[in-house]
């Protein structure tokens, strides 16, 4: 069964407005309500809370994995990270999991691109969101290495090789095959082995 084609809720009141890494900053320093529920791309405010049970199941066992591969210190959830220039002003994304190069306490602001090993989304409403407009952003970032986990068909839809903007190898793996990130290529992953 093919996963919806839906994007994240976009934040109504704020969807007539080109928003600004500044501007939303600017809400959460004034304490403006839900402010730092609130995920910046492409100029867009988009509402990140209630995330569904079997999201947050996911996320869980993907994390612990990740953190068994790279060490706890290396791997991050749900927190700001940078694009490219170019996005940088209106896009301020928040994965669902990263992986660094340095341990995450060595970052005074937002990790940059290249300090990505892995940027992890679990999607199970936003997987056309996620395949194409997150793909995107990441693949302009050069992001070396993005992994979709898509929760209704059980797959990991992988993606390497970022050049001009776009990621030009895309891999989808089924639940029973290994999968294992090119920054640790012997930690072989297989979605139906973390349940």
């Amino acid at each position: 069964m093919a996963a919806p084609l839906t994007a994240p809720k976009l934040v109504e009141d704020a969807s007539l407005k080109t928003w600004t890494r500044t501007e939303v900053h600017a809400l959460v320093d004034l304490k403006f309500q839900n402010a730092e529920k609130l995920e910046l791309i492409n100029g867009n405010l988009f509402d990140k809370m209630g995330k569904k049970r079997p999201h947050v199941i996911w996320q869980h066992r993907i994390l612990w994995w990740l953190q068994s591969v790279f060490g706890p210190e290396f791997v991050e959830s749900e927190s700001p990270t940078d694009v490219s220039p170019e996005d940088n002003l209106i896009s301020e994304p928040e994965p669902d999991l990263k992986v660094t190069t340095r341990p995450i306490q060595n970052y005074t602001t937002n990790p940059p691109p290249q300090d990505m090993r892995l940027v992890v989304e679990i999607s199970d409403s936003t997987l056309h969101f996620d395949l194409k407009v997150k793909a995107g952003l990441y693949a302009r970032a050069a992001i070396i290495e993005y992994w979709v986990v898509n929760i209704p068909d059980k797959q990991v839809v992988v993606h390497r090789e970022p050049r001009e903007g776009m990621y030009h190898s895309i891999v989808t793996y089924e639940s029973d095959a290994e999968v294992a990130p090119s920054a640790a290529p012997a930690a072989n992953m297989c979605l139906s082995r973390l349940f």
